[in-house]
């Protein structure tokens, strides 16, 4: 369910999720995606790391954004959402995180599994 997934060139295992996440989730290289949350960032003047310009560059591709219920914040992890999401592409924030899963799998630098989802974007 969890696969290492570092597509940084100098390896970099720190700040850079979101554009980790960016990556796996448009199945384009580091520097790509790195780009495109320049670009997005510039122009909605925030810096690249906030959900509102990496949630804008999936937007522009065909991504919409769902919030999960707050049904049991304490209990349902990253892992659960990938067994109940078997199929299908999902950026999944944390609030804090940013991981990409595609079906049943989570891409990350660590194993994030057991971070609590609060929303995800998919298409």
């Amino acid at each position: 369910m969890y696969q290492y997934y570092n597509p940084n060139k100098l390896q970099s295992r720190v700040g850079d999720c979101s554009i980790r996440a960016l990556s796996k989730a448009l199945n384009v290289d580091w520097e790509k995606a790195y780009a495109l949350a320049v670009v997005s960032g510039f122009r909605l003047g925030d810096v690249i790391s906030s959900d509102n310009v990496w949630g804008s560059v999936l937007r522009m591709r065909g991504f919409r954004k769902e919030i999960l219920p707050d049904f049991c914040k304490d209990c349902y992890t990253i892992r659960d959402f990938c067994e109940d999401h078997p199929s299908g592409t999902y950026v999944i924030g944390t609030g804090t995180h940013v991981v990409t899963a595609i079906d049943g799998t989570y891409y990350d630098t660590w194993d994030s599994g057991g971070e609590t989802p609060i929303y995800y974007w998919t298409r």
